[in-house]
């Protein structure tokens, strides 16, 4: 080989070299942000089983009442939370998480997958050790069994929320409700504005069926309570139901009142 073609090669070499040296490294996925929410803490020194003290490391059950829900607080370490204070919280919602990882059997095999609570335990709490995270996995995955509808959210942070968030929440639970007066299914469907009246059957009962949900309607339309049901009825996204107010005179009133919600099956 020449000298000539000898540095043409050794040439290209370097500028190769240099090009892979310079190109930049893919970026890091972000981490999903936290999944948030604000309510009164309830305590529950009622819950004695193993599998419930293993949801909040080793202390009593622990809720935090916001809206229409009622979270069971999952906890990699244990925290004092104290009855009734407002209470601001960041982690891990199980059920959404769970979901979002999917299941190629829609739920036709039982729900939830073992390997979805265990994957759902490892991101909110990376770095445990096998054994305690095997421990978490199996008590989260027993709660979401026995209750799929009602939301489990794995803790990452908590702290007393902020002066003016609890002093609105306060204010908000003291305004005086007026009498409530009971209106038929099909005569309160007509008032209604805005809302589905179709959902997906969840994983957990993909046959899906038509849930008939008793609910507390407010004087400006919204759906205040939820008083009985199935658990289907606790899946159904009631903030997104407005109604015509019901009128006695001039004045609106409070309506309880039973509304049907389809769920379609999952193919």
């Amino acid at each position: 080989m020449s000298l000539q073609k000898c540095l043409g090669c050794f040439l290209a070499l370097m500028l190769g070299g240099l090009t892979g040296c310079s190109s930049e490294q893919p970026a890091k996925e972000a981490a999903a942000p936290p999944d948030k929410i604000q309510g009164k803490a309830q305590v529950d020194l009622t819950e004695t089983s193993a599998t419930d003290a293993a949801l909040n490391a080793g202390g009593p059950s622990v809720y935090i009442l916001s809206g229409l829900n009622r979270y069971r607080l999952f906890f990699k370490t244990a925290y004092q939370v104290e009855a009734g204070k407002e209470y601001a919280v960041e982690g891990v919602l199980a059920q959404k998480a769970i979901d979002a990882i999917g299941d190629p059997d829609q739920g036709k095999n039982g729900y939830p997958l073992e390997s979805s609570c265990d994957r759902v335990v490892k991101t909110a709490w990376p770095g445990l050790s096998f054994d305690l995270a095997d421990s978490y996995s199996k008590s989260l995955s027993a709660k979401v069994k026995r209750y799929p509808a009602r939301p489990v959210f794995l803790v990452t942070k908590i702290e007393p929320a902020a002066a003016d968030a609890a002093k609105q929440a306060a204010a908000k639970e003291d305004k005086k409700e007026g009498p409530t007066v009971t209106v038929p299914a099909d005569k309160q469907q007509a008032l209604k504005t805005e809302g589905p009246t179709t959902l997906t059957a969840p994983l957990w009962d993909p046959a899906g069926g038509t849930a008939k949900c008793k609910v507390v309607i407010d004087e400006e339309g919204k759906i205040a309570e939820l008083n009985s049901g199935s658990q289907l009825c606790e899946t159904v996204p009631w903030s997104q139901f407005r109604y015509k107010p019901t009128l006695k005179g001039s004045q609106p009133e409070r309506v309880s009142t039973e509304v049907e919600v389809h769920f379609d099956p999952r193919k």
